[in-house]
Formats: structure tokens, C-alpha cells, sequence
């Protein structure tokens, strides 16, 4: 099948060039790249006034599948995917029953498969059950192709099990995915802790617990050589330390999820548990911190931590519903309005953050745009304004701080392996 994607930009992270040019996909390769090709293709995407970049890979998503399923299943979660421009998206093991074996990750990754939408990619958790007591059987995982280990939803407090799981993601050559948070400092918290939370009367959650699991969690990559991935980072310090590691050579890289670099808790307008999310939403100097660090390159991904909830589930207000929003929908446009727009990131470092950076990370041969790659494409339009409607989600959750935003950036095309999956009518 020849397929010829039509007069757009072409952005190549892999070797930072910007070009005019028509792609032509033959049998899911990029065959060519040029102008103005003059070919009889089986389907044609006019991709004028738009960029043609690599599909969007996410690190962090939550698929509710196995177990929870009122929520979120694999075929919605994709359809999300497919409509916010991911190819490629990595799911996180804190289901029902947990992903700390190979049978469940052959359950996720057959289903994403037999949907035949985007690329489904399941982590196995550090630990049995996600108990911190045990290890989970990683060899047996990697060998049905996780391509990374989490505990995420909690963090692994045993210091000295969670150093024997590194060892082990060094023999494997896998990255832990690292959820930072002191169980023994969370205390009730649900919002951040400042002087604007407490007026409201929540319990707040201190940088600090964050901030003491990336330090502990950067020396035990320090000490094994382990690659260690942060996930969701939303302070000041956790950029600071991050920065200092990579001077030094540690194996470490960082994600930022739009709603901590675009929000801050004096956003919060009272108690809407859309806004409440681990870790929860920190000042305006965090966030100002988290942009600075991606613009200097000290965070290295963009990731939507997409967590769906049932509405019912989120109208309890912010002291009893649980922790999480959705995100695969509203990344791309949030990232353009918020941080290409403003100035912070150019095209370019937008499609390493949301695409190139997070394959090298995970050893994919993807988060390119060259001849002979796979044809994973998303083609993005800039200047394409409009206001986020839940209501219009592929995703079974609703749970966005972003409703009624207006934003500028659309996908109007997303492209896996040579397929389109979506299209913008």
C-alpha cells in the first residue's frame, strides 16, 4: 500500500532538520522524502500548513486494563491515544490483578495487538503485588517484553530490594520507571502544601516527599548504573538534582506531565477533585522551574501520566476522590500552548520531548522521520485553535483540569505503521 502524506514540514529530531516535503510510505516504511512527489498513491493526507513529525510516544499511561475496566480498557485507551497523536504508548502495572507477571503482560500486549491502533507497550512492576515485600519475576516479564520496570503508583521503600531491582534492569538493559513518593510523609495530604491549600482546608503534600525519593533514588542509580527514569516530577528540587546527577554522569533522565508544567495550585478553584493528581500541583516557582528545566534540557520528556477516572469517582470533592486526571487528548495542544507559544520550547525540542527522547530511552527504533523507519507519523497542525471539550474524549475518563481551555495545536492525522488509525474529520 503506497500512502503520501502532502506538502507539510518535516521535523526530524534525529538530526534536527525542517523541510518542505512530501513523505511517501510504502508497506509502513518511509520509502522517500522530497518535494513535490508526483506518485499514484492508494491514499493521499494533504498535510499542508502542518507538521509532519514523529509519532508521539508516551511514557506514562494508565490503562485501567486488566481489572478495572469501567474506566479505561486497552481499545479506549488507544482510540485516546490515536486522537492525541501518540503511536507508542507505555502502560503502567498498578492494575487488577497487578502486572508483576508474564501472563498479564502477554494479556495487554496481545490485546493492543489484536486492535491493530497503536503501539501498546506494558511495564512489569518492581515488586509482587505491588506490596514492596518481594521482587516480581523480571526475568520472565522481559522475556515477554516489557520494556521497562515501575512500581508507579507507589514507591518501592525497601531500599535494599529496590537496589536488587536495579541490579537486575542493568543485566536486562531496561530502565526503571520511578514513582518518587515517601509513604511515610504523605500523611492525608491530597493538595499541595502551601498557605492558598490550607485556607481551602485540604491537607497538603510537601515537595519534600518527592524530593527525599529522587535524591535516594539517584544514588542507587549512582551505586548499580542502573537507568533510571523519573516519573512525573513537579518540584524545584527534583530539577536541581536531577541537573546535578546528569553533571555527574549518572544514568538519570525526567519526565514533566503538561498539567504540572501549565498549572500551579493557585489554579485550583475550589474543591474540584479534576485538579487532584499525585504529586499534586505545587507553586508558581515550581512550575516556572519545571519550564526553565525543560527548556534547558535538563527534563527530558513530556509525558501525561493519564490516569481515567469515573466521574462519580471524581465528584466527591478533592478530600475523598482519588488522585488523577487524563491527559492523552489534550498533551499535544496544552505542550504547543503553553510552551512553543510561549517561547519555552521550539518545534523541534517538542518532538524530541513528546517522541525522540522517549525511544532512546526505551531502546525503540522510533521518534524518527528518516527513509527506512517505520511510518509512525502525526501530523500537526500549529495554528489550529479550539477549546477542550471532555465530552469529546475517545477516553472513558473526563477528569481534566483543561475543560473549556482554549488551546492552538491539533493532530489532525495520526499514522502507525504506514496505517492511518485517526483522522481529523
Amino acid at each position: 500500500m503506497l500512502l503520501l502524506i502532502q506538502k507539510g514540514t518535516v521535523i526530524n529530531p534525529a538530526d534536527q532538520t525542517e523541510t518542505l516535503a512530501d513523505v511517501l510510505v510504502e508497506d509502513g516504511v518511509i520509502k522517500k522524502i522530497a518535494p513535490k512527489q508526483k506518485v499514484k498513491a492508494d491514499r493521499v493526507v494533504d498535510a499542508s500548513g502542518c507538521y509532519v513529525m514523529p509519532g508521539f510516544i508516551d511514557m506514562h499511561v494508565h490503562l485501567r486494563d486488566p481489572g478495572q475496566e469501567h474506566k479505561e480498557t486497552v481499545e479506549t485507551g488507544a482510540r485516546a491515544a490515536a486522537c492525541g497523536g501518540f503511536t507508542t504508548i507505555v502502560a503502567m502495572p498498578n492494575t487488577k490483578p497487578v502486572v508483576d507477571n508474564a501472563d498479564v503482560v502477554h494479556y495487554v500486549h496481545n490485546k493492543g495487538r489484536d486492535m491493530r491502533l497503536v503501539n501498546i507497550l506494558q511495564t512489569g512492576a518492581v515488586t509482587r503485588g505491588q506490596r514492596g515485600e518481594e521482587l516480581s519475576d523480571i526475568e520472565a516479564m522481559v522475556e515477554a517484553g516489557i520494556p521497562a520496570l515501575s512500581e508507579d503508583g507507589r514507591t518501592v521503600m525497601n531500599a535494599q530490594l529496590y537496589r536488587e531491582a536495579m541490579t537486575l534492569a542493568l543485566k536486562y538493559d531496561i530502565p526503571i520507571l520511578a514513582h518518587c513518593e515517601d509513604a511515610n510523609m504523605v500523611g492525608k495530604g491530597v493538595v499541595n502544601a502551601d498557605k492558598a491549600m490550607k485556607k481551602l482546608g485540604f491537607a497538603g503534600i510537601a515537595n519534600a516527599v518527592e524530593d527525599v525519593i529522587v535524591a535516594r533514588d539517584i544514588m542507587l542509580a549512582k551505586d548499580t548504573g542502573a537507568a533510571l527514569h523519573l516519573c512525573h516530577c513537579s518540584t524545584r528540587d527534583s530539577v536541581r538534582m536531577i541537573e546535578i546527577a546528569k553533571q555527574a554522569g549518572i544514568r538519570v533522565t525526567a519526565e514533566v506531565c503538561p498539567h504540572h508544567f501549565s498549572l500551579s495550585s493557585a489554579d485550583i478553584p475550589g474543591d474540584d477533585a479534576n485538579y487532584k493528581m499525585n504529586p499534586p500541583l505545587r507553586t508558581k516557582e515550581d512550575m516556572e522551574a519545571l519550564r526553565e528545566g525543560l527548556k534547558a534540557g535538563i527534563i527530558d520528556v513530556i509525558a501525561t501520566d493519564h490516569a481515567p477516572h469515573t466521574p462519580i469517582e471524581k465528584g466527591v470533592g478533592i478530600k475523598k476522590a482519588p488522585f488523577g486526571v487524563v491527559g492523552l487528548e489534550t498533551a499535544a495542544a496544552v505542550t504547543m500552548t503553553e510552551l512553543v507559544d510561549k517561547g519555552y520550547l521550539t518545534i523541534m525540542q517538542m518532538a524530541e520531548k513528546m517522541s525522540y527522547n522517549p525511544a532512546k530511552i526505551l531502546g525503540l527504533d522510533k521518534g524518527i522521520v528518516e527513509e527506512g523507519k517505520a511510518a509512525d507519523l502525526v501530523v500537526f497542525h500549529p495554528g489550529r485553535q479550539y477549546v477542550i471539550e471532555p465530552k469529546d474524549f475517545q477516553s472513558k475518563g473526563r477528569n481534566t483540569p483543561f475543560a473549556g481551555k482554549k488551546v492552538k495545536g491539533m493532530v489532525m492525522a495520526t499514522i502507525v505503521d504506514g496505517r492511518v488509525i485517526y483522522e481529523r474529520a
